[in-house]
């Protein structure tokens, strides 16, 4: 959460989150009963103990030998026998994992465990880094084991060449940026950009896009309204963290970017526990409830009518909010897992609702 992250992280003005269209991904689901198959050809077998990626390369071409076309080409036609993508329902995807085969090293698995800022605190809880690959800097324990960003197999349902953009209401088609952490430039230094009228603004420029604020108080939304900004999100996984992300806000959320032609995102998540890199902050963890606190979460934000909804996250396993597929692992570490639910659990909970919401839409509509 950016309350702790803060006091460990480089300090950066603006962190721009990778934003993830959270139905290409969901369209890789195969139905219950059968194994995780991958648009690109090859099957995911989610229970297997050693977490590999299991092909069959019976009379198909080697995937190194298939140029980017081809690939685009075959992950094209895997795409349409699914339906199309809700493109309001957004996740959040971190590409910073690495491993030694693609990296050299472990990276982000090895998190070390965060000391509390109070001196007296921090001496009553364990410090030092997370040993990969059987001890990581996470609650949770990937299908896929501690993976690369960078791994083809990993990254490969990212190769299709869409790029979300959004149409405003002059009909404009932009992309749209979660700007992170906003706040911590001031609403006057944001206008100079997004200002129509500064002499600096990236507005009407090849650079103009949609960029959306991080929301956390209260007052920031005369701030964003202020700096130009498009609209907000509320990011945090844990309802009651943040003004923003308190879900009985959220009505009153949506009134004010409607009275001021923002765009409102409401930000839902699947639970939430970094104790295995912030070992005292236990009071912020949100049980899954076999996914009934995301589902729960899902229909406060579909009550409060947002623009988008956002996912926090799609793997950010360091903080607990992820909903990529885990399985149980023994060992040196006790890890939580889905259980008694398949490891594809959240997913299907997250296309279930992207169904729902994209109905909600178009009644919204009309």
């Amino acid at each position: 959460m950016a309350r702790f992250r803060r006091k460990s992280c480089l300090p950066l003005a603006v962190v721009v989150l990778l934003v993830l269209i959270v139905t290409v991904v969901l369209k890789a689901l195969a139905p219950e009963d059968a194994p995780l198959v991958s648009p690109v050809g090859g099957e995911r077998s989610p229970g297997r103990e050693s977490h590999e990626v299991q092909k069959d390369n019976t009379d198909k071409p080697d995937r190194s030998e298939m140029s980017d076309s081809a690939r685009s080409d075959k992950l094209e036609a895997a795409l349409r026998k699914f339906p199309p993508p809700n493109y309001y329902l957004h996740a959040f995807y971190y590409p910073w994992y690495g491993n030694p085969k693609f990296d050299g090293q472990y990276i982000h698995w090895d998190h070390p465990q965060l000391p509390h800022w109070d001196s007296k605190v921090a001496q009553g809880y364990p410090q030092g880094r997370h040993v990969p690959p059987d001890d990581i800097g996470a609650n949770f324990y990937p299908s896929l084991g501690a993976y690369s960003s960078r791994d083809p197999s990993i990254i490969e349902y990212g190769e299709h060449p869409a790029f979300f953009k959004y149409r405003t209401n002059t009909g404009k088609l932009l992309p749209l940026f979660y700007v992170y952490d906003s706040y911590l430039m001031n609403s006057e230094q944001w206008a100079k950009l997004l200002k129509h009228t500064a002499s600096d603004s990236l507005r009407d420029t090849p650079y103009d896009a949609v960029f959306i604020a991080l929301l956390v108080e209260e007052k920031h939304k005369r701030d964003i309204l202020t700096a130009g900004f498009d609209g907000f999100y509320t990011y945090f996984a844990t309802n009651g963290f943040s003004y923003g992300s308190t879900q009985r806000n959220w009505d009153s959320l949506k009134a004010f970017c409607e009275d001021n032609d923002l765009i409102f995102i409401a930000s839902v998540g699947p639970g939430y526990i970094d104790t295995s890199i912030r070992p005292w902050n236990f009071q912020n963890t949100r049980n899954r409830i076999n996914g009934k606190y995301y589902e729960t979460s899902l229909s406060a934000a579909l009550k409060a009518r947002p623009d988008f909804i956002s996912i926090t996250s799609f793997n950010e396993w360091h903080e607990g909010s992820q909903i990529e597929m885990a399985v149980p692992k023994t060992g040196h570490t006790a890890y939580l897992d889905y259980l008694p639910n398949k490891p594809a659990i959240y997913l299907e909970i997250t296309r279930k609702w992207a169904a729902i919401f994209g109905g909600e839409r178009r009644k919204w509509r009309d």
